[in-house]
């Protein structure tokens, strides 16, 4: 899996995916594991990473990694998101919520990247081609920390989103660090997945990454959502700790 992160561009592996997904579904197929997003079970989860590999981390029939599996149990208990009609916009659309968004006839679902295959709009995150106040819910998602100028992709961000609208905007946190490192003199492949924890990544956010959301003009929090779910949901969800960013504007 890993040799397979490193080798192919991300819109590849896309591409291959979808192509052979419902055959490593059927193949994986059980009752150990439940990713509650479609509901499938499975007799295990597959290992996933850049450099460090962690066991039981993605669904083999959804492609969905623990922060989806977590971020969609909150939108589904603790929001009424999945149920409201909203206009949403997507970056960087993950193919587990693309499949199951786009099915919603309730939502304005519109879908934007540079380079997936998935986005119906191509477009640079730092220059939206969106009208101010267009979206009542943003989803960015392991976006931000592979964008160069991110507080001005926080900028554009908050520009699209109606006032009173919500960003959902997670990234690989490092809880242990209070500020955010990044260091462009580190351009070797390797060293930067090492320092990174991947190659395409340009810093380590820290606690201060609500500082900037809301410098930008948002009033963020974080939500410890895992520490609300019991011990057995955790284990069948194949669920780690990692707290949802929530940006309102």
């Amino acid at each position: 899996m890993k040799w397979l992160l490193n080798l192919f561009p991300r819109p590849w592996l896309i591409r291959l995916s979808i192509w052979f997904r419902p055959f490593i579904k059927l193949y994986y197929s059980g009752s150990r594991f439940t990713d509650p997003i479609d509901g499938s079970s499975y007799r295990k989860f597959l290992p996933y990473g850049y450099q460090k590999i962690r066991e039981n981390a993605l669904c083999p029939g959804t492609l969905s990694l623990e922060r989806h599996r977590l971020l969609w149990l909150y939108l589904d208990r603790e929001t009424s998101f999945l149920k409201d009609s909203l206009k949403v916009l997507h970056v960087a659309p993950e193919q587990v919520f693309y499949q199951k968004f786009k099915s919603f006839p309730h939502w304005k679902y519109t879908t934007t990247d540079l380079h997936s295959p998935l986005a119906d709009v191509k477009a640079d995150i730092c220059a939206l081609p969106f009208e101010d106040n267009s979206y009542d819910l943003i989803l960015c998602n392991h976006v931000l920390e592979h964008i160069p100028n991110d507080r001005k992709a926080m900028s554009e961000l908050y520009r699209v989103l109606k006032k009173g609208g919500t960003l959902i905007a997670q990234v690989p946190l490092d809880e242990k660090r209070t500020t955010t490192f990044e260091d462009d003199s580190i351009t070797d492949r390797k060293e930067r997945t090492k320092v990174f924890g991947q190659y395409d990544h340009v810093r380590v956010y820290g606690k201060d990454y609500l500082e900037f959301l809301d410098q930008t003009g948002f009033s963020s929090k974080f939500i410890a959502y895992t520490e609300k779910l019991p011990k057995e949901e955790i284990k069948r969800y194949g669920l780690q700790y990692e707290s949802i960013p929530i940006a309102k504007k």
